[in-house]
């Protein structure tokens, strides 16, 4: 495979500088242009079908229409995380016995795309507990395919394009994807489109993305190195004992998971404002979407020149939207049309800086040879504390909505105190 013009005048015209490729072999450098913009098509399309099935409100939507009960509603978020972060502890050494992990992602993409089929066909055939039972299962069987491509895409990302432009390859393709997701929630509210029948052309055009962008990632040229033998799951674990930088950064990261965990509180506000207007369904994908097409350009930039920077200004960012968020209610206007939504859309624009920001700091600070490591173990713990998540969101809602948040907002200002002690790992 060779680099085409089309392809070099694309790869400028989406990164600051061409100059210099740290971490690249000669031959890696040849193919870069051409594997970058691989990089932002293949995960475009990941992040559209994400959007297009997003378990918090499609999926939840689909169940409750289905007629399956609030026992199965409550169980897609933590089987969608759980699935996706936990698995990686034991993937991760047959992604490192790989010559050329690039399979291991279009393997993942693959089995993305089969699950969401089968939450089409489940959804047309079944009802009730039976279509929460099936759809469960198979967001299931959707999370832990998710959960190879997360392991593994790190580490051909830092073998493929250079350190100076990982976080442009990245935000590029959430913006692209974010930009697609944006007329999905606009089709929504506009009620032109009956809504179940939207919902299931959405999850089946998911099906069909995730296939394209395995097929896309096939083609990415990846230079063969040689395999390192399975590490037994939990030897990985060691990894913690030896780099106190990496405890410092899931640290860091688990306190920033407030920014994921808010948004029902948010909504929950509305609901109590008696804010009728407040259409979960098309105006939370809506606010998500926008704040990610406007941001995560401009987040993968600066996380090019600082990742470390970039989850300290998206801590404050979050910080400063729930306070708002309670602020606004407690003034008693969280019931107009515009509060809430600009709350939650600020709350976004800090969801999606930590999540560039992770990312790419991760897949600077982890030495060029266990990146697949780094990534399962942190993502390992970061799973075992989203499973938490749900117990303490409970205990803590028994005090309200603005007690909640206000931990929310402290948890994303104590990340900024650990991330300050992070190394500076960017160019």
């Amino acid at each position: 495979m060779t680099t085409s013009q089309l392809e070099e005048t694309l790869f400028e015209a989406l990164v600051d500088s061409t100059d210099g490729a740290g971490g690249l072999s000669d031959a890696q450098v040849e193919r870069e242009p051409g594997n970058f913009l691989r990089h932002a098509g293949s995960l475009s399309m990941s992040k559209i079908a994400d959007g297009l099935i997003d378990p918090k409100l499609v999926l939840s939507w689909l169940l409750d229409h289905l007629g399956a009960s609030a026992f199965f509603v409550g169980l897609l978020v933590p089987i969608r995380e759980a699935g996706a972060l936990l698995p990686q502890l034991f993937t991760a050494s047959h992604v490192q016995a790989m010559d050329r992990r690039k399979w291991a992602w279009v393997a993942g993409s693959i089995g993305q795309g089969a699950a969401a089929a089968g939450i089409v066909l489940a959804a047309l055939t079944l009802t009730g507990a039976a279509a929460g039972a099936t759809i469960c299962a198979l967001l299931a069987v959707l999370a832990v395919s998710r959960s190879i491509c997360s392991v593994s895409y790190s580490d051909v990302l830092g073998k493929t394009v250079g350190q100076s432009r990982r976080g442009a390859a990245t935000g590029t393709a959430t913006s692209l994807g974010a930009g697609a997701v944006v007329i999905f929630a606009l089709v929504l509210m506009s009620g032109l489109v009956d809504r179940a029948t939207l919902v299931l052309v959405a999850i089946a055009l998911a099906a069909l993305l995730w296939l394209g962008a395995g097929l896309l990632f096939s083609t990415l040229w990846e230079e063969a190195a040689p395999g390192k033998g399975g590490t037994p799951a939990f030897s990985q674990l060691s990894i913690l004992r030896r780099d106190p930088q990496l405890r410092r950064f899931i640290w860091a990261r688990g306190l920033l998971t407030s920014t994921a965990l808010a948004p029902p509180y948010i909504v929950l506000l509305g609901a109590q404002a008696g804010q009728g207007g407040f259409d979960r369904l098309g105006a939370l994908v809506l606010a998500s979407s926008i704040a990610s097409l406007l941001s995560s350009w401009v987040w993968g930039r600066m996380a090019d020149r600082s990742s470390r920077r970039v989850l300290m200004l998206s801590a404050l960012a979050g910080a400063v939207a729930l306070v708002f968020a309670v602020a606004l209610d407690l003034i008693g206007v969280s019931g107009t049309i515009w509060a809430l939504p600009l709350v939650l859309f600020v709350l976004m624009i800090a969801y999606h800086g930590v999540r560039q920001g992770r990312v790419v700091y991760l897949v600077d600070m982890a030495p060029k040879d266990s990146r697949a490591a780094y990534t399962a173990v942190s993502n390992t713990v970061i799973g075992l504390l989203l499973l938490g998540s749900g117990l303490f969101g409970a205990l803590a809602s028994l005090a309200g909505p603005h007690v909640t948040l206000m931990i929310f907002a402290a948890m994303a200002l104590a990340s900024i105190i650990a991330t300050k002690g992070l190394d500076e790992v960017g160019t």
